[in-house]
């Protein structure tokens, strides 16, 4: 053994131990009263999820197995047989379906277009900014309601405005309403008016694209529409993600408008029948709770299958400006 060896154990043989750490002050019954409160503070939303939505959401699952009408004593369990008829035997499901799908495909488009387009206009510098900003936004807040609906049922009916002022150029037309070929336009027209909330957001997020990327553009000689598809869409791509999930969710549940311009019938010739108006009238018409149950999960299947592929595709082609 060495010397430095030597010095070395001599050292470790006459440190003295390590002195204990200070105790730490109990705060275990302060912290126990705290979490207790923080409990109770939570114990009404907590109540209201489990009674309110997760507990009649897992009842309603189970009725989508059952042949169920509500004055009946008791549910009658025939496993997956509503769902099967749902896809065979069907007619008016399956018609419900198409006009569905042929309303988001028609009407989220445009909203989308019509947004940003109103956007682009009210991020240029025009006077009177904040006016038009109000005045695009007040028909998102009226929104889909009762009253709206019925109002637009008489602006496009036999008599309504509109017609009224294509009998002042000599054309003469039945109501828009009442005739199957144009009714489910009057119902997007509604949706597509009532564009304020989507244009909003896409302002905030056109003000937030760095001006300097544009004089970058503009210095290489790229003119507005250049611009547009160069710099202003791909930094815009978060924005254009989120506003046709949530529109397109939006749709997918669109109620008031068909029931009221339909008059709860989903006519003329089911032309309006939207799937969630069909579900109202199984579930509180005919009072089949079975049958609607299961119409209102594959409705639920549907918008999470939808949801998940969208998050998935948007790696392809959403940009942040982290990566």
């Amino acid at each position: 053994m060495t010397q430095l060896d030597l010095r070395a154990d001599a050292r470790r043989d006459t440190t003295t131990p390590p002195a204990a750490a200070p105790a730490r002050p109990r705060r275990s019954r302060r912290r126990g009263g705290e979490k207790w409160v923080a409990y109770g503070f939570l114990a009404p939303w907590i109540a209201g999820l489990l009674l309110l939505t997760i507990g009649p959401m897992l009842y309603s699952l189970y009725l989508s197995f059952t042949d169920y009408n509500l004055l009946a004593p008791a549910p009658n369990w025939i496993g997956f047989d509503n769902y099967a008829r749902l896809f065979t035997t069907d007619a008016r499901g399956m018609a419900s379906i198409i006009v569905t799908v042929t309303y988001v495909l028609i009407a989220v488009p445009l909203i989308l277009v019509v947004s940003m387009l109103v956007a682009l206009l009210l991020n240029s510098r025009i006077g009177f900014l904040t006016g038009y900003r109000a005045l695009f936004y007040l028909p998102s807040l009226l929104g889909a309601s009762v009253a709206v609906a019925a109002l637009w049922r008489v602006v496009w009916g036999d008599a309504g405005i509109v017609n009224e002022v294509l009998r002042f150029f000599g054309i003469e037309h039945k109501s828009w309403t009442g005739s199957p070929d144009t009714a489910l336009m009057t119902i997007i027209a509604l949706a597509v008016w009532a564009f304020g909330s989507t244009m909003i957001i896409f302002l905030a997020g056109l003000r937030q694209v760095p001006p300097e990327l544009y004089e970058a553009a503009e210095m290489d000689g790229a003119g507005k529409l250049r611009r547009f598809f160069s710099v202003t869409v791909p930094m815009m791509t978060p924005i254009i993600f989120f506003n046709s999930l949530m529109v397109t969710i939006h749709a997918f549940q669109a109620f008031t408008p068909a029931y009221i311009i339909s008059g709860g019938t989903g006519g003329p010739a089911d032309s309006t029948l939207f799937y969630t108006l069909y579900l109202y009238q199984q579930g509180f018409a005919q009072l089949n709770m079975g049958y609607a149950s299961a119409l209102a999960w594959v409705l639920v299947a549907v918008l999470a299958v939808f949801t998940g592929l969208f998050f998935w595709t948007s790696k392809f082609w959403v940009f942040y400006g982290d990566k």
